[in-house]
């Protein structure tokens, strides 16, 4: 019996994951993005990965939501700035057997999938990729993926044990948790603190690593975020420095997503990362005066754009 996953956002991440699923007999794939160009190059010539790993699938990309049949599991992997949008338009494929798992940036996405569907499963993922053009991404950085119940919406492990199974045969490194808010965390001090500088300086991240003045910078923001992990009772799953030296040490000139965004003149996930890092500060009465500071200059950058 087949299993149908829909990817929700098929950009540079999800068609990483939407492709290593479609390598499977048994699986499914259908992929929904707003993109058209980018969809009707997967249907006509297929998705084609390049760089981490090598290969081209076939599967159903659409960006029309009613052509989609109802799911068993579904991936959301659009910016954080449109979970809302994207999960509104596509909560009737997702049954009240079916679970819906973030691989987003930052914190808060769970909290609004669970606003439509039953279950949710907390994502947190390292691969990296660049849309290289219509129905072509860059696999430009390869790691793991940590998944876990959505704590409020007591989903049931067995989705969680389901879907990495599926992605590790597929050809990813997915591993399943019981708790997997150390490691959301964890990824998002690494990002509120190597974003935000890449975007206000356009440095990429080896450049700001390895400068002193941005390396000491990203070392403030991290300590600041650990801070409120621990008044929150969340133990890490690492240090986010060795994932700053460890992308450092990455070939190639990675730009961070916002930098990307910045370079595009398009929204932020800054509110998800940073902004969230101030929320929870002030609930647990931690001091962030250096995330609230580059939540602040990304906030008035993105306004430049549009009011100067």
């Amino acid at each position: 019996m087949s299993v149908k996953v829909c990817i929700v956002g098929c950009g540079a991440i999800g068609s990483i994951f939407g492709a290593h699923l479609a390598r499977l007999e048994e699986v499914e794939v259908y992929a929904y993005d707003v993109n058209k160009e980018h969809v009707r190059a997967i249907h006509e010539r297929g998705l084609r990965i390049s760089g981490a790993a090598d290969f081209t699938v076939h599967l159903e990309a659409t960006s029309d939501v009613s052509q989609i049949p109802a799911c068993d599991l579904g991936i959301v992997a659009t910016k954080s700035t449109h979970t809302r949008r994207a999960i509104e338009q596509t909560k009737h494929i997702f049954g009240l057997a079916s679970a819906v798992c973030s691989v987003q940036n930052g914190v808060g996405n769970e909290e609004i999938l669970a606003e439509h569907v039953r279950y949710v499963i907390r994502g947190t993922t390292f691969p990296a990729g660049h849309l290289i053009g219509p129905g072509h991404v860059g696999f430009d950085i390869n790691g793991d993926t940590w998944i876990g119940p959505f704590e409020p919406t007591n989903t049931p492990y067995e989705f969680v044990e389901r879907l990495a199974g599926l992605l590790n045969r597929g050809g990813m490194q997915v591993i399943p948790l019981e708790d997997a808010r150390g490691a959301q965390w964890t990824k998002l001090i690494f990002n509120a603190s190597t974003n935000p500088v890449g975007a206000l300086t356009l440095l990429h991240h080896r450049a700001a690593t390895r400068l002193p003045s941005t390396g000491a910078l990203f070392n403030d923001l991290i300590a600041e975020g650990e801070a409120v992990a621990r008044a929150l009772g969340i133990e890490l799953h690492g240090d986010p420095r060795e994932l700053v030296e460890r992308g450092a040490s990455a070939p190639g000139k990675h730009h961070a997503s916002m930098l990307q965004d910045v370079l595009a003149k398009r929204q932020t996930e800054v509110d998800f990362m940073n902004g969230a890092i101030v929320e929870w500060g002030k609930k647990t009465g931690v001091p962030t005066p250096l995330n609230r500071a580059m939540w602040q200059l990304i906030k008035g950058l993105e306004h430049s754009w549009t009011d100067p």
